[in-house]
């Protein structure tokens, strides 16, 4: 008997064991303007994490399509240990990967990773918006999960903020509610009240909050070239970085307040709801429902003489930007060549015809910019023009609007690197740059550049979190660099620093400014086909 308690002993003490060592944290509490909330502190990389901290009144009810309120504040001790639910938004990209608490419209919250130490202050703070369209996305998703960085000293904050019809309706009777008499922009000043909430509760977590630097991809990036442009905002930030996309035609360009009201009137009129307090009455799950039917993507961001006063590059030629450090770039292959040939086959006939089509007066300098003699040829240039028309050229129009009408330094990078093999091979790559059943989704054509979105869980050293990939020695190779570079980059401004190649800043008057190349072996190079973006500029009216 004496035997078997003492195996028994063994096994409780060996399972034990295990179980407390498969939770590093303990409880870690801090003090911010609305009260005590309790996060996780682990002990074995000192990493203190408050997840799920509301930064805003809960959008309902009365409240729903109003500018945020600052959250009410609250006794005792919240609890701040998971992520909050994530915006209300259907299933548009497949293969996007969430861990936050459901769908709500009670959505406004915001994530913490620290590593300051007791008696740190000061630290240099990133604060990452998501991307998805402004229709999905999760400040939840392991890709942007702050640890990495956090690591390397700097206070990493991601963001909820509203999407689709919840965030961005305009609207003749809400336009009449407000004192600036406009509607819409709800998702981006909700990012701006989270700015705000930073600058006033950072110092809580060791952070600077003179040493913001905002991020994001894609509708994140085009979220950081407005949040730039925004008089409400451009105080609070003191660095920017854009991973392709900015809010510049033909990328989720603003619209007019007239044209934005006359959208959200239709759209309400055609479901048969007559006025705005019958639609705040409604429930989430009818107004969503509205919406799906409705088979629209998003609403526009407006220009409402509020949060956004003109065009970007109305703002940015005025010097009217906040004047901070800008890093952006893009990827080599943002969306494949078939989405310009559609359907056509790679073939230069084929070329010629569907650059004709798309280009009635100005196809003989399209087809001079873009080699087309042979099937690959074809394949790259029509990727480049599917690019550029998607996300490359506004991108790059920030790029060029800030070197021109800054004194700050502006860095550009390109990012190249291929993913490797999917491990599951029932699985396709997709466009926000997870994955998805391939039953779900088209065949995907060969890499022959990086696609959209693949560089985040590289940026943010996340590639641990993300199973998807056979990532090799390279991969981990190009993340590390990747980091350094936006490390770097938050903490002084410019991306230079040990064990990275260097990086030139461009300057205003570079022909063929320099461009970070990042892949396996990055390297700075010149840039060589900016007559692409140069043609862009005129076709789509964004040159003076």
């Amino acid at each position: 008997m004496r035997k078997f308690l003492k195996v028994w002993t063994l096994i409780f003490f060996v399972s034990t064991l295990g179980f407390s060592q498969s939770d590093n944290s303990m409880p870690v509490q801090a003090t911010i303007k609305n009260g005590v909330i309790e996060g996780n502190y682990n002990v074995t990389n000192g990493i203190s994490t408050y997840f799920g901290i509301p930064f805003a009144k809960p959008p309902v009810g009365e409240l729903r399509w109003k500018a945020p309120v600052p959250a009410d504040s609250w006794t005792g001790i919240k609890e701040t240990k998971k992520f909050g639910p994530r915006p209300v938004q259907g299933l548009v990209f497949g293969d996007m990967n969430s861990w936050s608490d459901g769908v709500s419209e009670d959505c406004l919250h915001l994530n913490v990773w620290t590593p300051a130490k007791r008696n740190d202050k000061n630290l240099p703070v990133l604060v990452y918006f998501y991307g998805g369209g402004f229709v999905a996305g999760d400040a939840s998703e392991p890709r942007y999960n702050g640890e990495s960085m956090a690591k390397k000293g700097v206070v990493v904050v991601t963001v909820n903020y509203r999407l689709g019809v919840f965030g961005f309706l305009a609207h003749p009777e809400l336009s009449q509610e407000t004192k600036y008499k406009a509607s819409g922009n709800y998702g981006l000043l909700d990012q701006a009240l989270a700015l705000q909430w930073v600058k006033d509760n950072i110092a809580a977590f060791g952070g600077n909050p003179n040493q913001v630097t905002i991020a994001g991809e894609s509708a994140g990036s085009i979220s950081v070239s407005y949040q730039m442009a925004s008089p409400l905002s451009k105080n609070l930030i003191h660095g920017a970085i854009g991973e392709s996309g900015a809010g510049i035609n033909p990328t989720l360009a603003p619209t007019t307040l007239a044209e934005a009201e006359q959208i959200g009137q239709e759209f309400l009129t055609k479901a048969g709801v007559t006025s705005i307090a019958q639609a705040r009455k409604m429930s989430s799950k009818d107004i969503f429902e509205i919406y799906q039917e409705s088979g629209r993507f998003g609403f526009p961001v407006v220009i409402d003489n509020y949060f956004l006063p003109k065009t970007l590059p109305g703002i940015f030629e005025g010097g009217e930007q906040a004047q901070v450090p800008l890093l952006l770039g893009w990827n080599s292959a943002e969306i494949p060549g078939m989405a310009f040939m559609q359907g056509q086959p790679y073939t230069k006939e084929a070329f010629i015809a569907k650059v004709k089509e798309t280009y009635p007066q100005d196809w003989e300098e399209v087809l001079q910019l873009h080699e087309h003699e042979t099937p690959q040829q074809v394949e790259y240039s029509a990727t480049d023009l599917a690019s550029d028309r998607f996300i490359s050229y506004s991108t790059w129009k920030w790029f060029d609007l800030h070197r021109k009408n800054s004194q700050q330094p502006v860095y550009r990078y390109l990012y190249s690197k291929i993913r490797p093999d999917l491990v599951d091979k029932s699985r396709v790559s997709g466009l926000a740059g997870g994955t998805q059943s391939a039953d779900a989704a088209p065949p995907a054509p060969k890499l022959i550049g990086a696609p959209h979105a693949a560089e985040i869980e590289y940026a943010m050293g996340n590639l641990h979190l993300v199973k998807d990939y056979q990532w090799g020695p390279d991969d981990f190779k190009t993340s590390d660099t990747m980091l350094n570079f936006f490390t770097n980059f938050v903490k002084t401004g410019n991306p230079n620093g040990e064990g990275v190649p260097t990086w030139s800043a461009a300057q205003s008057s570079d022909a063929n400014p320099p461009v970070m190349v990042i892949d396996a072996t990055s390297k700075e190079i010149k840039a060589n086909h900016d007559a692409r973006y140069l043609f862009h500029d005129r076709f789509y009216g964004n040159k003076k």
